[in-house]
């Protein structure tokens, strides 16, 4: 199936594919075919770059590579995926991966969280993974004014900021929860910090208000020509400071204690 004749599907047949790899190598295709949408992934491998000193001397692990591009920005990552996927260094769970204990230096995340089926699982793996000061960067759906407005109304995943964490229906990309995020490190943040006292929250940071939305993401058509993306890109650094209120995304650092 071609990419023109995935998106004339209706949304519910759309939805129903998420979980065929075939649908993810689609995605793939549409998010190099999208200058607009390709630079946005670029900034937010960069974010990942940027969080680990000397990343090339580390042992990387991307979760949900999916139809990602990470190693163009940083080329040492293990990548990896739930599903079975060609150019994919690893396929695994990630409430059961194949590391040594202590044997990775970060994690990170795109849209992967909140797709878990038990995020309190994963936490516990990840500690034995990490290595001591190791990190899991993510970057996950916001809970703000606008984000809420946008994920309630326009997108297909369920975003649910009343829910608990575990997602009761499964599917590795069929089902999520796009609140889980804001529901584990915010409202819950207690709890986190009180079952997890191994990690240390380090930052988190609310961000990008417009550009995914004019890009069409995966699903609509790129909204305005790719040659405008460095002002908007300059339009959200002026409305940064209101980001709480607009950001779209949210970047969630984790770090495990020298002691943990």
């Amino acid at each position: 199936m071609s990419v023109i004749e995935w998106l004339k599907l209706p949304q519910t047949r759309r939805i129903k594919d998420l979980d065929d790899p075939a649908t993810t190598l689609l995605h793939a295709e549409i998010v190099r075919k999208k200058p607009f949408l390709k630079k946005i992934y670029v900034d937010f491998y960069k974010q990942f770059q940027k969080a680990i000193p000397e990343p090339q001397k580390k042992v990387l692990v991307e979760l949900g590579s999916g139809g990602g591009f990470i190693k163009e920005v940083i080329s040492n990552v293990i990548t990896s995926d739930i599903l079975e996927l060609p150019n994919l260094d690893k396929v695994f769970s990630a409430l059961d991966m194949p590391f040594e204990d202590t044997g990775v230096d970060a994690f990170f995340m795109f849209d992967v969280l909140h797709h878990i089926a038990e995020p309190g699982a994963f936490f516990r793996e990840a500690i034995r993974c990490l290595k001591p000061s190791g990190k899991i960067v993510m970057i996950e759906p916001a809970n703000t004014l606008w984000s809420r407005f946008i994920y309630k109304n326009f997108h297909h995943e369920l975003f649910d900021p009343k829910a608990q964490w575990d997602l009761k229906e499964l599917g590795p990309l069929s089902h999520g929860n796009g609140a889980i995020p804001w529901i584990i490190f915010s409202r819950d943040r207690r709890i986190f910090e009180k079952e997890f006292p191994q990690f240390r929250i380090v930052r988190i940071c609310n961000h990008t208000p417009l550009r995914y939305l004019l890009s069409g993401g995966l699903t609509l058509r790129q909204l305005v020509p790719s040659c405008t993306y460095p002002l908007i890109k300059a339009i959200e650094y002026i409305l940064s400071p209101i980001n709480n209120l607009l950001g779209m995304f949210q970047t969630i650092e984790l770090e495990k204690k020298t002691d943990g």
